[in-house]
């Protein structure tokens, strides 16, 4: 049987979603997840919905407990994980509003715990991370947009920085010519904690700005940011209701 962990970004960690919610305060040995976790149903799909940032936005990018986060959803029983994050375009034609089904990362970040293996006393542990986003979600989010006539698009590169601040002109030139296409300050660390735990892990990711590069524009606020990620939310959480039924038929046959 399956159970879907979502792990919502700003505005989209919405317990309404869930029938039969019920609220799950809990502990692991890497400390309390960001938030209280969610527990419900979503079109007879069971459900977890922890909320990033906590649901008061309280945690910085830095101050998320990812190893708490993923550790919470896999000890409550989630054999997938769907994750959700504004993110900055890198390449002129993802514009506002448009989403990414993210398929690699670059890991820029400096002060996260980014791995379950502190040590190698119990035998020595590299997780492969070719291909850290999983293909059957991938695609499974990928027909839900194109069936929402959404624009999507199929693949995309993240980097994700440590934050809080916003990227120079001159580092966001770098990442583009990293070859990334969106820039965040979460996705890398999640991702790879998932992998190593084992829990097959998607992003959508949703442009609202173009960070710094396009010299034609003001940098971006966050003010700015939070409107067109807020105009655009519902958007998402369509799209995430209706890749629900998609995966209950689809991964489990």
């Amino acid at each position: 049987m399956i159970k879907i962990g979502i792990i919502g970004g700003s505005g989209l960690d919405d317990p309404d979603l869930l029938l039969h919610p019920q609220d799950i305060e809990m502990d692991t040995p890497y400390g309390a997840p960001s938030s209280p976790i969610a527990s419900g149903e979503i079109n007879q799909v069971p459900v977890l919905i922890l909320a990033r940032h906590g649901r008061n936005h309280q945690f910085s990018p830095t101050q998320v407990n990812n190893r708490a986060n993923v550790h919470a959803l896999k000890a409550l029983g989630a054999t997938h994980i769907i994750a959700t994050t504004a993110c900055g375009s890198l390449k002129a034609e993802i514009d506002r509003g448009d989403m990414v089904i993210l398929d690699q990362f670059i890991d820029f970040t400096k002060h996260r715990m980014n791995t379950f293996h502190d040590s190698f006393e119990n035998g020595i542990a590299h997780a492969l991370m070719a291909d850290p986003f999983d293909s059957k979600l991938r695609n499974i989010l990928i027909n839900a947009a194109q069936q929402l006539k959404y624009r999507v698009h199929e693949k995309g590169t993240v980097v994700t920085i440590e934050g809080p601040r916003f990227s120079t002109r001159a580092e966001s030139h770098m990442f583009r010519g990293f070859g990334a296409d969106v820039i965040n300050m979460s996705t890398a660390p999640e991702a790879a904690l998932a992998v190593e735990a084992e829990i097959p892990y998607a992003a959508v990711a949703m442009s609202t700005d173009y960070d710094c590069w396009k010299e034609d524009e003001a940098p971006v606020t966050w003010e700015e940011i939070l409107k067109v990620f807020n105009d655009n939310a519902d958007r998402v959480k369509k799209l995430i209701v209706q890749s629900l039924s998609a995966m209950k038929k689809e991964i489990t046959q």
